[in-house]
């Protein structure tokens, strides 16, 4: 099993791209994603990915409905899509998956839009999930 950045990664990536694809496409473009990596995940990493990215899809309409409440200016079809790909599995960490700590949530994102997104993408995205911190966790 790969480690739970790179695991957090992929899912950013596949999150990406299901914005461009409509969802019952996503599970075969999840296959072309995966044959495609220089470096190949082991099945099990696969297998959690994918569910960890249905998990995160599922939330999209509540998570993106608090996107719009918290984030002043910016509703959910302005923001640039990587930052939203990124904003939306952070948020999902942080108020429903109770292993990952916010913190954890909050730094890994920022670090996703440093590398992936516009200059500014990681004060961005630290702004908008500082707004979600420390609110209690709901269930799935």
């Amino acid at each position: 099993m790969i480690g739970r950045s790179a695991i957090r990664e992929h899912v950013f990536i596949l999150l990406f791209e299901s914005l461009f694809n409509e969802s019952e496409r996503m599970g075969a473009q999840a296959d072309n994603y995966f044959e495609c990596l220089d470096r190949p995940v082991d099945e099990e990493s696969a297998t959690f990915i994918e569910e960890r990215f249905r998990l995160v899809e599922e939330k999209l309409p509540e998570i993106d409905t608090l996107i719009d409440e918290k984030s002043s200016g910016w509703k959910v079809n302005r923001i640039g899509k990587v930052e939203l790909s990124i904003m939306r599995l952070a948020i999902y960490e942080m108020l429903f998956d109770d292993e990952v700590p916010e913190s954890v949530a909050i730094n890994e994102a920022v670090e996703l839009a440093k590398k992936y997104g516009q200059d500014q993408a990681g004060s961005f995205v630290n702004g908008v999930l500082a707004k979600f911190a420390s609110k209690e966790k709901s269930g799935e």
